[in-house]
């Protein structure tokens, strides 16, 4: 029997912990710092890596790390030096998502598909480049930007004032220092996640995010407004090749190149004319795809963490999952992404409806009171027998629940149902 340490405050730390949960061989469950719907919060933030270090050594605890600062802070590194159990990449293994421009450099001398792309840190040049291609483009920060340093431009005018942002003005900080300017591919989304021991590498259940805060993906990029599994855009044939010509060559490079990859392998892909691009790498679950996997998840999922930390994935056999569809509904705080109000008291969180759960992002508990305390306040995940009972459900149990500046998106899940190739 283990403790388990789990580090975050996200939907994607509550949804793991439910999962965990489930397993015979835990004890007890720490979230650090936790969030208002979780139970044994510890009051440790998710970057104080000594302080971590020692709760986990104090408890004997298996630590799992939900979001990517402390991993690109190097919190594995610090834990393995300490001898103690840890979930995730190094923080040389992390740098495939802390750093935009060594991925797609990495990406590039590997051979794995992505767009075309040039580098800049002078606001000139890459204004001048910017208005000389005859494509789209996207903006991106190199650093990590909280899922908001990416700007998709429509035309050079566009790409210049991105480019402004980033390197003149200076809005997303030391992140946008150096940005990338890459080519726009116009296809569809997906993200593929798969569990790595650095050696082996199991697929998890596809899924399908919405990054745009309005219906019909409008309006600014978020974090995730809501997302489902599986999806109709990754069939089997497509996953088979995103498995071997993604996930996999991602692994044996980073190991050819001297780095192992143990933890969550976030893939985010466009498809154009059934071919897989690599859009951007994380280094760990997303968030809030982890809320409708975990639900469709039959294995024990601590058997694979196990396995990841002790590298020894390849003796389990490949994850199972139910057949059925998951839809998780991000209800966030009006204004969100820029700004928005906090300390709203939320109700109707009592109020359960069949097959679904409430697992709790922006929230905090006050005298006995659930209040918003971030931008994704919720996500309210359910499952189905199909795609649209599963959205029934998702949005029968959103509608229960309840505070002033409340706001969704109407069209989760859509887009699976009308998917005809």
């Amino acid at each position: 029997m283990v403790n388990i340490l789990i580090v975050g405050s996200g939907g994607r730390e509550h949804a793991l912990g439910w999962k965990i949960a489930q397993s015979p061989n835990v004890k007890q469950i720490y979230y650090a710092p936790g969030n208002g719907g979780t139970a044994n919060n510890v009051d440790i933030s998710s970057d104080d890596i000594t302080g971590l270090a020692k709760f986990a050594q104090e408890k004997n605890c298996v630590t799992i790390v939900g979001p990517e600062v402390p991993l690109s802070n190097g919190i594995v590194d610090e834990f393995v030096k300490r001898g103690l159990r840890i979930f995730g990449p190094t923080k040389d293994a992390a740098r495939i998502e802390s750093s935009k421009i060594w991925a797609k450099n990495f990406m590039k001398r590997n051979g794995i598909l992505t767009a075309r792309f040039e580098v800049f840190d002078e606001p000139k040049k890459a204004i001048k480049f910017a208005n000389s291609v005859d494509f789209p483009l996207v903006v991106k920060a190199d650093g990590l930007a909280a899922g908001k340093g990416v700007i998709v431009c429509n035309n050079s005018s566009e790409a210049v004032s991105a480019i402004e942002q980033m390197l003149i003005q200076k809005n997303f900080g030391n992140a946008g220092s150096k940005i990338i300017l890459e080519e726009r591919i116009d296809g569809v989304e997906a993200s593929f996640i798969a569990i790595s021991d650095g050696i082996t590498a199991y697929p998890m259940a596809t899924s399908q995010d919405h990054k745009r805060i309005y219906d019909g993906d409008k309006g600014p990029n978020t974090g995730g407004m809501g997302t489902y599994s599986p999806t109709p855009v990754i069939d089997a044939k497509l996953e088979d090749e995103i498995q071997k010509n993604v996930i996999e060559k991602t692994i044996s490079s980073m190991k050819n190149e001297g780095i192992t990859f143990k933890g969550f392998l976030y893939a985010g892909i466009m498809v154009k004319d059934g071919k897989p691009y690599v859009l951007e790498f994380n280094a760990r679950m997303g968030d809030p795809e982890c809320q409708p996997i975990m639900m469709r998840m039959d294995s024990d999922l601590l058997e694979y963490i196990q396995a990841s930390i002790d590298g020894t994935l390849s003796s389990l056999p490949k994850m199972s999952w139910k057949k059925q569809s998951a839809v998780c509904v991000v209800l966030a705080s009006k204004g969100y992404p820029d700004s928005y109000q906090k300390n709203e008291e939320i109700s109707g969180l009592d109020d359960v409806t069949p097959n679904s759960q409430v697992f709790h992002s922006g929230t905090v508990e006050k005298n006995g009171k659930i209040l918003t305390n971030g931008g994704r306040v919720l996500g309210i995940t359910a499952i189905g027998e199909t795609l649209e009972s599963a959205i029934a459900n998702a949005y029968l149990r959103a509608s229960k629940i309840c505070w002033p500046s409340k706001y969704c998106r109407t069209d989760i899940g859509k887009k699976g149902l009308n998917w005809h190739k």
